[in-house]
């Protein structure tokens, strides 16, 4: 019985209390005045796109691109020799193998010369 007259009791006052929209409900959001958008990334850049940037976002077609893009060359920026030897010495010297190695510019000589002199850093 206590539960037939709590919900008589919220039907009724639901009838009688004015009924506002929900906050995510269609009518709430047809109330509110549209604001115009004001954002400075909408307006279009004053200077041409760069022939880079268009580069990236042009879709790959078959025997018109390379295989490799220009700003991915590899070729030009990293010496993998130089790594293999390292990768070679580290696994012989686990091993227990003494592999001397060298690339240029490396600075073995120069470490070499201060162990012989006794200087230490």
């Amino acid at each position: 019985m206590r539960d037939l007259i709590a919900r008589a009791l919220v039907w009724a006052l639901s009838v009688l209390v004015p009924h506002r929209p929900g906050r995510h409900s269609a009518a709430f959001l047809a109330e509110r005045p549209e604001t115009p958008l004001v954002d400075p990334w909408l307006k279009p850049w004053s200077t041409p796109t760069p022939a880079h940037v268009r580069a990236l976002y042009s879709p790959l077609r078959g025997e018109d691109v390379a295989l490799v893009r220009p700003y991915c060359r590899l070729d030009d920026t990293l010496d993998f020799g130089v790594i293999h030897e390292r990768r070679t010495a580290a696994v012989l010297a686990t091993l227990g193998v003494d592999y001397p190695y060298g690339y240029e510019g490396d600075h073995f000589e120069t470490l070499a010369a201060f162990a012989a002199a006794g200087v230490t850093a």
